[in-house]
C-alpha cells in the first residue's frame, strides 16, 4: 500500500523478519574449498535436505565439512519433474537448499525456474553471496569493470555463435564467456575471426586452485597461444573481451587521411614504442597487428 487509495501489485519479502521454511540459494567454492564462507556451512547444516546437480560432487562437499543431509537430484533434466517435490517440501515446513557443483547456482545452471515458482507460491528464497568464476575472472582481468555483459556458455555452432558475438560486439561492455576445455581453440578463433578489431583479451582457467593461469593479450595474441603446444587446455575457461571502442564508429576519424606507417610514426613521435603504437594503430584502424607490423616494416 502507497499513497491513501494506492495499491502496490507486488510481493514483498522481508527475508529476516522470522524463522520460516525457506529455499536457501547457497554457493559453493568454484574450487577451494577454503572458500566456502561460515554462513553458507551453518545454513547446509540447517536445512533439511539439498537439492543439487550432481549427488556425488555434493556429497564430496558435504563430507568435507562433516554434514550429512538428504540429497535431492535437481538438473538439467530432470528440474520439472523435481520442482513440484521441492516445492511441497517447502509448504510442508521443510527447509531446502540448492547448489550447484561450483560457485553460484542458476548462473549458468538451472534454478531460476524453481526461484519464481516458490515466489509465485509464496514462499521464502533466501539467497547468501558467494563465490562466482565470472566475476572473479573479471577483477582478476585487468579490463574494465564498470560495465560488462555476461553470456555464459556460446552456442556449440560456429553459425550461431558468430551471430551471438555480432550482436553483442556492437556493445562498449566487457564481455563474459565461459568455455569447456575441449572448446576452447576454436571458440577463441571463432571471437578472433569475427570482431574486426584487436580487442584486449584475458583468458582465466582453474580459478581458485592449485594451477589457476590468466593468460593476457591482445585477441590476436591469445588466439596464436591457444593454438600453440604451450597452451594448457585443462580445467574450466573464464574469457573476457574488451568491448567495442567509440572510435570504431567514428567515420571522421581523425587519422583517416593519414597512411598506416604515417599513422604509426604519428605515435611514435608522441613518444611511443613502435610495438606500442602498432598496437594502438590496430586498434583505431580496426585491422589486425599482424598486418600494420607487415605495411609498417615492409
Amino acid at each position: 500500500m502507497g499513497k491513501k487509495g494506492a495499491v502496490y501489485m507486488v510481493q514483498i519479502q522481508k527475508s529476516f523478519d522470522q524463522e520460516e521454511p525457506s529455499l536457501y540459494i547457497v554457493p559453493t567454492p568454484i574450487g577451494n574449498l577454503d572458500d566456502m564462507t561460515y554462513r553458507a556451512v551453518k545454513t547446509l547444516q540447517m536445512v533439511d535436505a539439498v537439492a543439487c546437480e550432481d549427488t556425488r560432487q555434493t556429497k564430496k562437499l558435504l563430507h568435507y565439512f562433516e554434514i550429512e543431509k538428504s540429497l535431492i537430484s535437481y538438473h538439467e533434466h530432470n528440474k520439472y519433474d523435481r520442482e513440484d517435490r521441492i516445492i511441497q517440501q517447502l509448504k510442508e515446513g521443510q527447509k531446502i537448499a540448492l547448489v550447484s557443483d561450483a560457485g553460484m547456482p542458476i548462473v549458468s545452471d538451472p534454478g531460476f525456474e524453481l526461484v519464481r515458482r516458490a515466489r509465485e507460491e509464496g514462499l521464502k528464497v533466501t539467497v547468501l553471496p558467494g563465490a562466482n568464476a565470472a566475476l572473479t575472472a573479471l577483477v582478476g582481468s585487468g579490463l574494465p569493470s564498470e560495465t560488462f555483459t555476461f553470456y555464459g556458455f556460446l552456442p556449440r555452432k560456429k553459425k550461431d555463435m558468430v551471430e551471438v558475438l555480432n550482436k553483442l560486439g556492437k556493445t562498449d561492455h566487457t564481455l563474459i564467456f565461459y568455455e569447456s576445455p575441449h572448446r576452447i581453440k576454436q571458440t577463441i578463433d571463432v571471437i578472433h575471426q569475427t570482431y574486426s578489431y584487436d580487442r584486449n583479451t584475458t583468458i582465466a582457467r582453474e580459478l581458485t586452485k592449485k594451477f589457476e593461469e590468466y593468460v593476457y593479450g591482445t585477441l590476436e595474441e591469445v588466439n596464436l597461444y591457444m593454438k600453440s603446444n604451450d597452451a594448457e587446455l585443462r580445467g574450466e575457461f573464464c574469457i573476457i573481451i574488451e568491448g567495442k571502442l567509440e572510435f570504431q564508429d567514428e567515420s571522421s576519424a581523425w587519422w583517416q587521411e593519414l597512411t598506416i606507417v604515417e599513422h604509426v610514426d604519428y605515435y611514435v613521435e608522441q613518444g611511443k614504442t613502435p610495438k606500442d603504437a602498432i598496437k594502438m594503430v590496430s586498434k583505431e584502424r580496426g585491422q589486425a597487428k599482424r598486418e600494420v607490423y607487415q605495411e609498417y616494416h615492409q
